[in-house]
C-alpha cells in the first residue's frame, strides 16, 4: 500500500484507534434521513384522523344496525317480557322452553329437509348455467333475464302465484297431471306434500342468481385444459367430471354456504302459501317460523330471542364445518 492511499484501517493505526464497522444510514448515532417524518408526525395523525372519519358513517351503521341488535337479542333471551314491556330475568329458563317444544322436532325436521332440496337444487343450477353458456347471438340476455326474473320478484307475489298453480282442485299442476290420468294431490293442503312443494319453488326462485354465481365461474376456466383433454380422447362427459365440476368447486362451495343459510332461515313461503287457516300449517312449520309465532303472534319475545340466538349458532356452527370441509373437495387454479 502506497504512503498516498487513505484507508479507515490506515487511518486509526496512525492515530492509535481501534477500527471499527462503518456506520450506515440505519446505525445508531447517525442523522436521520432527509425527508423522513416520524412515525407519530401531525402529517401521519391527520392522514389518520381523515381515514377514520370517512369509514366512520359504516362502523356507525355496522354498529347501529347489526351489532347492536345482536347484543340486545342476547340479553332478550336472558328475560321474560310482560303484557306492556317490563322485563324480567329469568335466566335460561326460555332456552329450556324452546328445547321442550313439542313443535321443536317436527319444525326442526321440516327446516332440515327444505335446506337439502335447495341443496339438491345446485346440480340443476349448474347444469343450466352451462348451457347458457353455450347460447349465443341476441337472445342470449334475453335468456339470461327471464331466469333472474325470479330472483328480483316480490316474494308475496310469487308466493300467490305458485299457491294458485298447487291449487289441488283448479290449479293447473293438477290440471297437466289430469291430461295424462293423474290426479294431483293437494300440495299447500296436505302436511306430507308442503315442504317438497315450497323446496320446488325455492329452487325456481333461487335458480337464475346461482346461475351468475356459476356461469362466471365457468367463463374462469382456461379453454386450454379442454383443448388438451380433447386431444387425448376426452368426451364432453369426462370433462365435465374432471375439469368442470373441479375448477367450478369454488362457486359450487360458495352456493352451497348461501343455501344453507337461506334454507335454514326459511319462512316466507310457509306464511304466505299456506296462511294461517290452512290445515296442512301444524306440521309444516319451521324454525324460523315459530320464531315469528312467539315474536308476533303470542308477543313472548324473550323466547323468541331465544330460538334466535340458538338459530344463529346453528348457523354459525354449520358454516364453520363447511369451511372446514372444504379444503378436502375445493380446487382453487
Amino acid at each position: 500500500m502506497s504512503a498516498t492511499e487513505s484507508t479507515p484501517v490506515a487511518a486509526g493505526r496512525a492515530t492509535g484507534a481501534r477500527p471499527g464497522p462503518e456506520r450506515g444510514p440505519g446505525s445508531p448515532g447517525t442523522r436521520p434521513v432527509a425527508g423522513r417524518r416520524p412515525r407519530f408526525s401531525k402529517a401521519h395523525m391527520k392522514e389518520w384522523a381523515w381515514g377514520y372519519a370517512m369509514i366512520a358513517p359504516l362502523f356507525v351503521g355496522l354498529f347501529l344496525f347489526y351489532l347492536w341488535p345482536i347484543v340486545q337479542s342476547a340479553y332478550f333471551s336472558f328475560t321474560s317480557w310482560g303484557a306492556f314491556g317490563g322485563q324480567q330475568w329469568v335466566g335460561f329458563q326460555n332456552y329450556s322452553s324452546f328445547l321442550s317444544d313439542p313443535q321443536l322436532p317436527r319444525a326442526a325436521w321440516n327446516t332440515v329437509k327444505y335446506a337439502l332440496i335447495i341443496l339438491a337444487g345446485i346440480p340443476v343450477s349448474i347444469v343450466f348455467a352451462a348451457l347458457m353458456n353455450q347460447v349465443s347471438g341476441k337472445y342470449a340476455s334475453l335468456y339470461r333475464v327471464l331466469y333472474f326474473l325470479p330472483v328480483v320478484s316480490m316474494p308475496a307475489a310469487v308466493a300467490m302465484v305458485w299457491r294458485w298453480l298447487y291449487n289441488g282442485d283448479y290449479g293447473l299442476i293438477n290440471y297437466l297431471l289430469s291430461l295424462i290420468g293423474i290426479h294431483g294431490p293437494h300440495w299447500v293442503s296436505d302436511d306430507r306434500y308442503t315442504i317438497w312443494a315450497m323446496g320446488l319453488v325455492g329452487i325456481w326462485s333461487s335458480l337464475g342468481y346461482n346461475m351468475i354465481i356459476f356461469a362466471a365461474g365457468l367463463k374462469n376456466i382456461p379453454r386450454q385444459y379442454y383443448e388438451a383433454s380433447s386431444l387425448d380422447g376426452a368426451g364432453r362427459v369426462r370433462q365435465f367430471f374432471s375439469i368442470t365440476l373441479p375448477l367450478l368447486s369454488p362457486s359450487i362451495f360458495f352456493v352451497s354456504v348461501l343455501s344453507v343459510i337461506g334454507g335454514l332461515q326459511m319462512f316466507d313461503m310457509v306464511l304466505m302459501m299456506l296462511g294461517k287457516t290452512n290445515p296442512a300449517l301444524a306440521g309444516s312449520k319451521t324454525i324460523a317460523y315459530l320464531f315469528y309465532e312467539d315474536a308476533f303472534v303470542t308477543g313472548n319475545q324473550g323466547l323468541a330471542a331465544a330460538i334466535a340466538v340458538v338459530l344463529t349458532l346453528v348457523l354459525l356452527a354449520l358454516t364453520a364445518i363447511q369451511f372446514r370441509l372444504q379444503k378436502r373437495w375445493v380446487h382453487y387454479a
